[in-house]
């Protein structure tokens, strides 16, 4: 059963976060360990494996990133762990120019002002590349959609590292 099936949801990149929590609290409810404590132990084992299968789905299900990871895994995709290099010049360049006004924030006029600035323009990209990625995973083009998923996962990281800058600003 594919994480889309525990939940009763089409398997698709877009779904209703609301009625995926909802049916998560649902299982949850019907599968969780401490129902089973009188159960026999075969019957224990299953129902604790049945609620890590649950929260490994739900956990996947509700990001996009990780959900359209595992939507290509579905198609053979294997994206997870791997480190393929982007051929996307025009990304690689944009990457290059994030990563030098990120490191240029503490040096700044107005680092959190230069920090606020450059974290909505990280947002706005997201969204777009979101955009595009559920454009793709639609249209069942999967190579592309694994190259907007691993342009989305290095967003990812860098949106971690100026948050972590941010934090280090404020700490100062």
């Amino acid at each position: 059963m594919n994480y889309f099936e525990i939940f009763h949801l089409p398997i698709a990149f877009e779904l209703d976060s609301v009625e995926l929590a909802s049916r998560y609290r649902q299982l949850q409810q019907q599968y969780h360990p401490d129902k089973f404590a009188a159960a026999s132990e075969a019957d224990r084992s299953r129902a604790l494996q049945w609620a890590a299968e649950i929260n490994a789905a739900f956990n996947t299900l509700k990001e996009p990133v990780a959900r359209a990871e595992y939507l290509l895994s579905l198609q053979g995709l294997e994206i997870r762990g791997e480190q393929q290099t982007l051929q996307d010049l025009d990304f690689l360049e944009q990457q290059w120019a994030w990563r030098e006004a990120l490191e240029a924030l503490p040096a700044a006029t107005a680092p959190l002002l230069a920090s606020a600035n450059l974290a909505e323009e990280l947002s706005l990209t997201q969204r777009q590349m979101q955009t595009a990625l559920s454009q793709t995973l639609a249209a069942g083009e999967w190579p592309a959609a694994a190259d907007w998923v691993r342009k989305l996962k290095f967003m990812a990281k860098l949106q971690l590292e100026l948050e972590r800058l941010e934090d280090s600003l404020l700490d100062d």
